[in-house]
């Protein structure tokens, strides 16, 4: 379905509807109701605690995706194992 795509949905007898598709990489909703009954859903994907520091580092980020887009272009060399600083334990 295109972002710009309307659907309609109807709640059942507990006032539940069912998003399918449409929640498909969403862990959760922030709920909004506006003036006139407008109700919007706002989608969040949650990140692991010891991962948002990446997010809370602009630079961090920056060449983490820097070094995703080298990859996906070809832009890498192998530096050989690293299994020698491999931490087992």
């Amino acid at each position: 379905m295109s972002k710009s795509a309307e659907i309609t949905v109807r709640p059942d007898a507990k006032g539940r509807i069912t998003l399918g598709a449409l929640a498909k990489g969403i862990s959760s909703f922030r709920v909004r109701q506006e003036k006139g009954g407008k109700i919007v859903l706002e989608p969040f994907t949650e990140i692991p605690l010891r991962e948002r520091w990446v997010y809370e580092n602009p630079e961090v980020l920056a060449s983490i995706e820097r070094g995703l887009k080298d990859s996906a272009e070809g832009r890498t060399f192998y530096l050989g194992s690293f299994a020698q600083y491999a931490d087992e334990e």
